[in-house]
């Protein structure tokens, strides 16, 4: 691990993308793991955004327990030393596929969000928003949240399937990525595309890769150094940077 420490010393450009992994050290389950939310029963409608029109409560009821309890937790040793490393000029952004806001909880500034996060939530007929606390409480009450204005339901800024990422989001996260030497890739498999394509933008452009996943990749032959235990490899980098 001295030679991932000396790598992100030595750089001038070091950007992170991480992935659903990384949030499991603060106890969210991921989305493809054995006890992920894709094994919920209504997985293939939850974040389906022609379901979501049809009958909203299927994502709310399922998100409730997985998504709506983000003010009891805490940011993990990840989120914690990426959010030092860009204090101390290491780290220019963090590019996530998570929705969940815990790069941010933890204090990062540059984070930029490909499927847009739960933080805020909008009527899907006046664009009228609700907070993440406004949302949680009307849950919590067994109820699906809508406008008080309009009576539509509230959609949250995420990315559904059927839907497009931010296009502004994406090209920036690109930028970045073609001008690092470095791309850390934590935690993510790089199976949902287009953001499993950004650490290519890195590679393509004579930069190094890092990869700490507990599962292959398909870019792991083009990984300068590849470890698969996220949270052993962050308890050293906070103790070592």
């Amino acid at each position: 691990m001295d030679k991932f420490v000396n790598l992100l010393k030595e750089s001038k450009y070091v950007v992170a993308l991480t992935g659903a992994g990384i949030s499991t050290l603060s106890g969210i389950k991921d989305f493809r793991g054995k006890d992920g939310l894709y094994k919920h029963k209504d997985a293939d409608k939850m974040f389906d955004i022609d379901w979501f029109h049809r009958d909203p409560s299927i994502y709310y009821g399922a998100a409730k327990d997985f998504l709506y309890n983000m003010r009891d937790v805490s940011p993990s040793i990840v989120h914690q030393v990426l959010a030092d490393l860009e204090a101390k000029g290491i780290l220019k952004a963090v590019i996530t596929q998570n929705i969940d806001v815990l790069h941010q909880k933890a204090g990062s500034k540059k984070v930029l969000e490909l499927h847009g996060s739960i933080g805020i939530h909008r009527c899907i007929k006046c664009n009228a928003t609700a907070t993440f606390d406004e949302v949680t409480e009307i849950l919590n009450n067994n109820e699906v949240p809508h406008c008080k204005r309009c009576n539509v339901v509230f959609k949250p800024d995420i990315v559904f399937f059927g839907e497009s990422l931010p296009m502004d989001v994406l090209s920036e996260a690109q930028v970045h990525a073609s001008k690092a030497d470095l791309c850390i890739v934590l935690g993510s498999t790089l199976t949902v595309n287009p953001a499993a394509m950004i650490p290519a933008f890195t590679v393509q452009n004579g930069g190094k890769l890092v990869i700490v996943n507990n599962m292959e990749t398909y870019l792991d032959d083009r990984a300068a150094l590849k470890y698969e235990d996220l949270g052993e490899v962050f308890h050293y980098l906070a103790e070592n940077i």
